[in-house]
């Protein structure tokens, strides 16, 4: 089981995403300072997560969280819409 997560900087407001196969320590690590990409935004928060069952899932959905739609969909989870789990031409239900 794999996560895709996002957190937030409780510094400066910007978010990190990534994925792992374990989330717990994962976040621990960013917060002790031991990941030099998100070393000087500590504090972070969890502020979503996925779980997937193989790594390349959790790779294309942490490739699509930085793309720009998937950024726009994270500015509506800050408003407090769920974002669009749909992908791009799967028909919508009725």
């Amino acid at each position: 089981m794999y996560y895709l997560y996002i957190l937030q900087s409780k510094k400066d407001g910007r978010t990190y995403t990534g994925y792992t196969k374990n989330l717990d320590y994962r976040l621990q690590n960013h917060n002790a300072g031991k990941v030099v990409t998100t070393r000087d935004k500590t504090p972070l928060e969890l502020i979503y997560s996925e779980k997937h069952l193989t790594q390349k899932e959790a790779e294309e959905r942490e490739i699509y969280w930085k793309s720009g739609a998937g950024r726009r969909n994270l500015k509506k989870i800050f408003i407090g819409f769920p974002p669009r789990f749909r992908k791009r031409g799967e028909a919508r239900s009725k």
